[in-house]
């Protein structure tokens, strides 16, 4: 049985912001890998044109995308069966592993073929922990939380991924402005992932700090061989298949909405609208900044009014306002304008992400709480926010653009239905019915 102790504020506050620091040191390393793709490609992919190595890396980036459904699976159960804090340190280790693999590997020059395999390697155990790391993490800053302001605490687990996001794009600023390219290039490239596992360092250590929670702790007094045998199981989890079809139909439009406005933007305003990459980047950066500001605030509306109005609003207005934000982006006739438009975006889809990890962890009971938000939420994640980018490309280059824009509205309209048939978790949790 897992021990804790007395669960006062200030260590309820403590656990929450250490649990939010490593998330925040997990999704600044994933996100460095593509802000840096473009210096140290030809270091492991030596020999054709630039496009072919951008091409050969961005492929690995999608096996980590591919490995995070598995994440989920491994993770989630290891959370579900051996505790939230235990899944979490290993999280953070994976992470760190796979940073400081990718910053120690000598290029294909030195090692020939084994430098790709490892990169390759360093991306499966990256793809395996942010996979497991959204549901384990979102579980315990659920049940950690006070049931009244379970909402606003939750919604720092986007708060920090959307700043690791950040953090990478300025250390690359701060890198291209104090290094010449060619120093990138052979070298600089592997400071930001030397930091990234010194910080995952620095989150293992906060981690080891944290309490586990109480719904866990008080489900492991049950040491029957019935309830042993459903921690964390698949079949388990199928006991409850309108709580994992709730998870697929409430992210599928969000997490769409969500790469569309936070990643594939920065291409759209550069590829389709015209502007220069300086600009775009800017634009990216300012409203991504001001979003991050929105996420404790929409999940602190959501104590007082409830989820689904939430999760309704931004169903409704992603479905009326998607096409004509993007319309006028494509058309967009300067930086001023599109960070309009793209804010106007994100504010949307602040309905979403603010609320969605709380929302999916009130969904099941404490035994399958972590497979059951980290499973099916990494399975849609790469179903239809990984492949954003490609879909909308793809309808570009067929030359019907806007189809991506009624893609994206549909996904959304999906999704609506889905909030308005669901109940509203604030006042029907399943954490508040955990063992007591």
């Amino acid at each position: 049985m897992v021990a804790t102790l007395e669960l006062t504020p200030a260590r309820r506050l403590r656990s929450i912001l250490s649990g939010s620091v490593g998330n925040l040191v997990e999704w600044y390393d994933w996100y460095v890998y593509a802000a840096f793709s473009l210096y140290f490609a030809e270091v492991f992919f030596p020999g054709g044109d630039r496009t072919s190595q951008l091409l050969k890396t961005a492929a690995i980036f999608a096996v980590g995308f591919l490995m995070r459904p598995l994440g989920g699976w491994l993770l989630g159960r290891h959370a579900d069966r051996h505790g939230r804090k235990a899944a979490l340190l290993l999280s953070v280790w994976m992470m760190c592993s796979g940073s400081l693999l990718i910053a120690l590997t000598p290029g294909y020059a030195s090692i020939g073929i084994a430098a790709p395999v490892l990169l390759v390697l360093a991306r499966l155990l990256q793809g395996l922990s942010v996979g497991g790391e959204y549901g384990t993490s979102a579980t315990y800053l659920s049940e950690m939380a006070s049931r009244g302001h379970r909402g606003f605490w939750s919604s720092f687990q986007y708060v920090t991924l959307v700043l690791g996001h950040l953090l990478a794009l300025g250390v690359l600023l701060s890198l291209q402005a104090l290094l010449e390219p060619e120093q990138l290039r052979a070298w600089g490239w592997r400071i930001p992932f030397a930091i990234g596992a010194l910080a995952a360092l620095v989150a293992l250590w906060l981690r080891r700090t944290m309490l586990e929670t109480e719904s866990f702790v008080r489900s492991e007094a049950d040491d029957s061989p019935a309830h042993q045998r459903r921690q964390g199981t698949l079949r388990a989890l199928l006991r409850h298949p309108r709580a994992v079809l709730t998870v697929v139909g409430l992210t599928m439009g969000g997490t769409l909405a969500f790469y569309t406005y936070t990643t594939y933007v920065h291409k759209f305003l550069v590829n389709s609208a015209g502007l220069s990459t300086e600009a775009a980047a800017r634009v990216n950066a300012s409203t991504l900044f001001i979003y991050m500001l929105l996420q404790p605030v929409v999940g602190a509306l959501s104590d007082r009014i409830g989820r689904r109005p939430v999760l309704v609003a931004f169903g409704v207005l992603g479905t009326l306002f998607t096409v004509p934000i993007m319309m006028r982006l494509q058309t967009v006739q300067g930086a001023g304008e599109a960070f309009w438009l793209v804010l106007a975006a994100l504010v949307i889809v602040t309905g979403y992400t603010s609320i969605n990890a709380v929302v999916k962890a009130e969904l099941f009971p404490v035994e399958v709480r972590a497979l059951g938000v980290g499973l099916p939420y990494a399975l849609t994640v790469a179903i239809f926010g990984g492949s954003a980018e490609y879909v909308a490309l793809w309808f570009k280059h067929h030359g019907i653009e806007s189809g991506f824009y009624w893609y994206v509205t549909a996904c959304i309209a999906g999704s609506l239905v889905v909030y308005l048939l669901m109940p509203d978790t604030r006042t029907h949790s399943r954490i508040d019915h955990d063992p007591h």
